[in-house]
């Protein structure tokens, strides 16, 4: 373990170099020599000293606190005089005294707060803060909540900040797990080592935290859904045509009205963060770069402002949305997406409550244990942790409701049968995508590219009306063709990106982009064709059986 002193003399020199500077967000590092630390086993204690520090320590220095929320007299209050009123260090010792639902204090980013009234309404219930009462939660908060959410709070929940010479020798030792994703990390090639997505799944799966993979990675139950999702895409094989000029190739298209270099876009998927210290910052960044279009999560770990300052001039972002148990909260957030420069919004309606997702609830970082009045052990997992405040009951009259609020396009993601494609295009959405939440949520729900083969079946006329997507299980430019061919618009990929930016932040959200830039191309010329318009359902054909084995 490393010596306690060594880490606070860091910690302190890092925070006494980014503090008091205006915010700008830190990139990946762009360069081989960033990325890779000399070799050995002091190496990987540096490398595992400057990820704990700069992740666990600086967060707040980079990004302050203020808690500007109006004070009881309808004046405004701001962080200046919480601290003014409590300038004194607080021990540690003293925090943990207030570990019950009568006081509960937590330290997050080095300062203490009184968190006793978010017991009553946090999303996730009191337990999950109750896990962590009279300690620090920073690395529990940190990566699932914008930054600016500690706004939230009365002014005078922030008690002060933790006097630094008490907190326990603990806080300042690598854990067995923060050790071997720092060996992992010195291991990395390059983004250009990754051939294809297979290679960025497994890089990631050796350098994310337990809590951050259970999350990304978990499906319902026995994840029938999340591997037929990709079995799908097997049982349609194509039918080249030849002797054509295709030296010229454009993989460009449009998508709810929108441009798009590529028929692909990013799927709204949650707590980018827990992957990487920018989240979804990178995302947006490699997006705006290569110019596909992106939806962001309800459920973002960034803040608006974060993300929005990122953003090119020209690019186009999606907001996806979750409706909430409080309608008035849910018509704020809608009547405000214009405002905050969302093009369209995307109404997710396949999962009302959360899935069965046991990899999740089997990561150690969100379990409720016996404390506090609990016998045995509750896996609750990031899921639910996230997702307490969304309706159960929201309904198809909530979409005219929705459409009353806002200008926007409005988009229908979760349509899983061909009698809810019908009722959506009815009830007058502008598009539909078919999924079925990456296998995240019913076991046993069709697969979307099965479902849009039976759209394409029996009504062809709801794909040449209306543009109908697909998302789940998409792992190579071939499964786009595929779906093209049969008449979807385009088709979102989840997974890969948050893969990409968990290993090597935006480089590796762009890594995903340009492998399926390359394999898109590569497809449409030895299929015969050169635009997207020529992609049709005479290029392909339905096999019905198991595919064969492939490596």
């Amino acid at each position: 373990m490393f010596a306690r002193t060594r880490f606070k003399h860091t910690a302190r020199t890092l925070a006494a170099g980014i503090r008091g500077r205006t915010f700008v967000p830190a990139r990946a590092a762009s360069t081989k020599a960033a990325r890779k630390p000399a070799a050995g086993p002091l190496a990987a204690a540096a490398l595992v000293g400057g990820a704990l520090v700069a992740g666990y320590l600086s967060y707040a220095s980079a990004r302050p606190v203020a808690l500007d929320a109006p004070t009881a007299a309808g004046g405004s209050n701001s962080a200046t005089t919480a601290t003014t009123a409590a300038a004194r260090y607080i021990s540690y010792a003293e925090v943990q005294q207030h570990n019950t639902r009568e006081s509960c204090w937590v330290v997050i980013d080095g300062q203490v707060y009184d968190a006793t009234s978010v017991l009553a309404w946090h999303p996730a219930g009191a337990e999950v803060i109750l896990r962590l009462a009279g300690q620090d939660a920073t690395k529990a908060f940190v990566p699932i909540h914008p930054p600016n959410v500690l706004a939230h709070l009365p002014p005078e929940a922030h008690l002060g900040p933790v006097d630094p010479e008490t907190l326990p020798a603990e806080a300042f030792e690598a854990t067995e797990e923060e050790l071997r994703i720092a060996h992992a990390r010195a291991e990395l090639p390059e983004p250009s080592a990754a051939l294809n997505l297979h290679d960025i799944e497994e890089y990631a799966q050796k350098v994310l935290t337990q809590t951050a993979w259970g999350y990304y990675r978990s499906t319902g139950d026995d994840e029938y859904s999340y591997w037929e999702n990709f079995a799908a895409f097997k049982r349609f094989w194509f039918r080249p045509r030849v002797l054509n000029k295709i030296s010229k190739v454009s993989t460009e298209t449009t998508m709810w009205g929108m441009k798009s270099s590529l028929p692909i876009f990013v799927a709204p998927a949650a707590l980018a963060r827990l992957g990487h210290p920018d989240g979804e910052m990178n995302l947006v960044r490699a997006a705006g770069s290569e110019g596909i279009l992106q939806g962001i999560s309800n459920n973002a770990s960034c803040s608006v402002e974060e993300i929005m300052s990122v953003k090119r001039p020209e690019q186009d972002l999606i907001f996806q949305l979750y409706m909430n148990r409080d309608r008035k909260a849910a018509e704020q957030l809608i009547r405000g997406l214009e405002k905050d420069g969302y093009k369209a919004i995307i109404l997710t309606v396949d999962a009302p409550v959360p899935g069965n997702r046991e990899i999740d609830r089997r990561a150690k970082g969100f379990t409720v244990g016996p404390a506090h009045g609990k016998t045995g052990v509750e896996g609750k997992g990031v899921a639910l942790a996230i997702g307490g405040y969304q309706d159960p009951d929201v309904c198809w009259e909530d979409i005219p409701w929705i459409q009353s609020l806002t200008q926007l396009p409005l988009i229908i993601k979760g349509i899983q049968c061909i009698e809810d494609a019908e009722k959506a295009f009815q009830s007058g959405v502008q598009s539909i995508i078919l999924s079925n939440h990456g296998g995240r949520e019913l076991d046993f729900s069709p697969s979307p590219m099965m479902l849009l083969y039976e759209i394409h079946q029996k009504r062809p006329d709801l794909l040449r009306k209306h543009e109908v997507y697909i998302d789940g299980g998409v792992r190579r430019g071939t499964d786009v063709l595929k779906a093209l061919c049969l008449g979807a618009r385009g088709v979102g990929l989840g997974r890969p990106f948050l893969w990409g930016n968990g290993v090597w932040g935006e480089e590796g959200c762009r890594r995903v982009i340009e492998i399926m830039r390359e394999e898109i191309a590569t497809g449409m010329r030895l299929l015969g064709v050169t635009s997207i318009d020529q992609l049709t359902p005479e290029l392909v054909q339905y096999v019905d059986r198991d595919p064969v084995r492939c490596r």
